[in-house]
């Protein structure tokens, strides 16, 4: 199952985090910043996943699909979230489809597996 690397607002509303990770079907972790762990882990509680904490240094030089000129300034890498679920699945991994944005724009999903599962 993919691990979910999942960036977003600190004013993004819980019901948006958890309209994104629901649509991702099965899932086998949450993954996050270290600084906004505590904001995600009830959801991951909820949602019976384990959460993943990352540094920004654990991101910094992922190559990722998406470019974002924001996110390669704060954090080296073209789209937190795709680099978060890339990190989080470990060596090898590959992203599974575009990210998703959530409806009122203040979170992104992306997922990734490891070629071998």
């Amino acid at each position: 199952m993919p691990v979910a690397g999942l960036g977003f607002r600190q004013a993004a509303p819980a019901a948006s985090l958890h309209a994104l990770v629901a649509e991702a079907g099965p899932l086998s972790a949450l993954a996050t910043l270290a600084a906004k762990a505590p904001a995600l882990q009830p959801l991951a509680d909820r949602m019976g996943l384990p959460l993943i904490a990352l540094s920004p240094d654990d991101v910094a030089g992922i190559a990722t699909p998406t470019q974002s000129p924001r996110m390669i300034a704060r954090f080296g890498t073209g789209s937190l979230a795709e680099a978060l679920a890339l990190a989080a699945a470990g060596p090898g991994a590959r992203l599974i489809g575009p990210r998703r944005v959530s409806r009122d724009g203040t979170a992104t999903i992306a997922l990734a597996q490891r070629l071998s599962q």
